[in-house]
């Protein structure tokens, strides 16, 4: 079924079908965001009128900015605790709650959402009688939530790449007398900068999509994206929910296209470093050696 680099015509074939599955749905829904009928699935002809009235709905807006607003400030919260609770994890071996640690860090992975939402929900309505603080529900709320959920993930994915990092670097640094706060900033950190900048791009998804989680957490006027989304798909198809996830494929995917580019590009530039160090390293004056024993010779 496979042989070297080549694919079988049965795995092509496998491969074929599963993204005619996954992107079909995509490419017809925008598509039908240039129809000019009111009837999402019968076609009236080629209109971008519903990209026009989707620009001038309030309600949309709004939630589109509050949605931004809290996967940036999510994400930023959830690289910084997940990047700390990740080197934690893959430095810090055998300590006392190690396993405890551990396994808290991964729940919000495995948890239902709905348990998530409710227990979060039931902390701070218990806050608010003991302490008075958070007020309402809003903002802060949703952010708490997001930041819990997301951290989960960039902490494993720091993790995984932290443990594929020879630690030698760190200890040949820490033997030339560097810190342990400046080996982690000036070698450490870089070597896990992908990881990190996956982790926030990743966080950004998950919070842009949550619905469960953001409907236990949100308050009057705090009304995100997916739940304005939803709620207008309960009562029937809008072909304003067509342009806005016309848009949102866009963004989405030109984010993730120069993401990965700059990505690979930075990684090409390390391996070509690295192998320039190394070459150093072994053949120490390779030129010179080569040109004195043309001359022996």
């Amino acid at each position: 079924m496979y042989n070297g680099n080549k694919l079988s015509p049965f795995l092509k074939g496998v491969l074929t079908v599963g993204f005619l599955f996954l992107y079909i749905p995509i490419v017809s829904l925008i598509v039908y965001s240039f129809n000019d009928s009111k009837l999402v699935t019968v076609w009236g002809g080629f209109s971008t009128k519903w990209y026009g009235s989707l620009f001038q709905n309030e309600q949309i807006i709004s939630a589109v900015k509050l949605s931004i607003e809290i996967a940036l400030a999510s994400a930023t919260a959830a690289v910084v605790l997940g990047t700390v609770a990740g080197f934690v994890l893959a430095r810090f071996k055998r300590y006392t709650g190690s396993t405890l640690f551990a396994g808290m860090m991964t729940a919000p992975m495995v948890m239902p959402e709905v348990i998530t939402g409710l227990s979060m929900l039931l902390l701070f309505i218990s806050l608010e009688q003991f302490i008075g603080v958070p007020s309402e529900r809003g903002f802060f709320t949703i952010w708490v939530g997001h930041t819990t959920l997301c951290m989960a993930y960039v902490s494993v994915v720091v993790r995984s790449r932290l443990l594929e990092i020879d630690k030698n670097l760190e200890d040949a640094a820490m033997d030339l007398g560097a810190r342990p706060l400046k080996i982690f900033f000036v070698i450490t950190l870089p070597l896990v900068s992908q990881a990190i900048a996956s982790g926030f791009l990743l966080s950004i998804t998950l919070s842009l999509d949550d619905l469960v989680t953001t409907a236990f957490l949100s308050g009057p006027g705090s009304t995100t994206l997916p739940q304005v989304i939803f709620s207008k798909v309960r009562l029937g198809l809008n072909p304003e929910i067509n342009a806005l996830a016309a848009i949102t494929v866009l963004v989405v995917g030109s984010v993730v296209l120069v993401a990965n580019y700059l990505m690979l590009n930075a990684q090409r530039k390390r391996d070509k470093a690295i192998a320039a160090a190394m070459r150093e390293n072994d053949v120490p004056g390779s030129s010179n050696n080569g040109a004195s024993l043309g001359a022996t010779s």
